[in-house]
């Protein structure tokens, strides 16, 4: 069984990327949306992703952002990956992937059953999928907002692309949603926070150990 792959997302400081490669991540996020108390500006993105050590994939999170916007991104700084959480269609990550050659992820909101169709659409299109938790009504960012979503939804299901779980998830419960839906790629931002966009690193280690806890118990040998 492969290693379970982790991402921490809204990263605002070098220190912060050193914390992330240190603790043994796979991807980092870096958030291009104004809103967010984790946005970053474009010359904040590029210095962080120029201080990323080979091996830690740097992901753009973006909102519905038009060519313009993400032309912008891409000449500003090198990326591995563009992550769309915003409403984009499945045939605007078409466009996407075909304008910057760079693989997407394409953030699917849960909530209950009927939003499971939206993943099989986009896992035909989408390099990946992340499964989150549908934000509140009230919520003014598309994820971020430390919920979850009921799980069971997504238990032993498989798509088309690999997927990543997020939405609530902590050093706390990361080993049990692991356990529960078979996830093999977790991502958290509030998750390893002290306060909204100030990332603890003592929590970011301790999440990716916590998710790699999962692994060794799942490898154990019954007696």
């Amino acid at each position: 069984m492969p290693d379970v792959r982790v991402k921490i997302c809204g990263l605002r400081s070098v220190a912060d990327v050193a914390a992330v490669a240190n603790a043994g991540a796979a991807y980092f996020g870096l958030n291009f949306f104004p809103p967010s108390p984790r946005y970053v500006t474009l010359a904040e993105g590029r210095a962080l992703a120029l201080a990323a050590p080979v091996g830690l994939a740097k992901v753009a999170l973006t909102v519905d952002a038009d060519d313009a916007a993400l032309d912008a991104l891409v000449e500003a700084m090198p990326l591995d990956m563009l992550q769309l959480h915003g409403h984009e269609s499945p045939d605007r990550v078409v466009e996407i992937r075909a304008r910057y050659g760079l693989p997407v992820m394409k953030v699917i909101g849960v909530r209950d059953e009927g939003d499971l169709a939206a993943l099989l659409d986009f896992s035909t299109v989408a390099d990946q999928i992340m499964i989150d938790a549908k934000p509140p009504k009230e919520a003014v960012l598309p994820g971020g907002n430390g919920v979850a979503f009921d799980w069971r939804l997504v238990a032993g299901r498989r798509w088309l692309r690999p997927w990543m779980l997020a939405g609530g998830l902590t050093a706390d419960n990361v080993a049990a949603a692991i356990r529960l839906t078979g996830a093999r790629q977790v991502d958290v931002a509030s998750g390893v926070e002290s306060a909204p966009g100030v990332k603890d690193h003592a929590r970011i280690a301790a999440f990716v150990a916590a998710a790699g806890r999962d692994l060794q118990l799942t490898q154990t040998p019954k007696a």
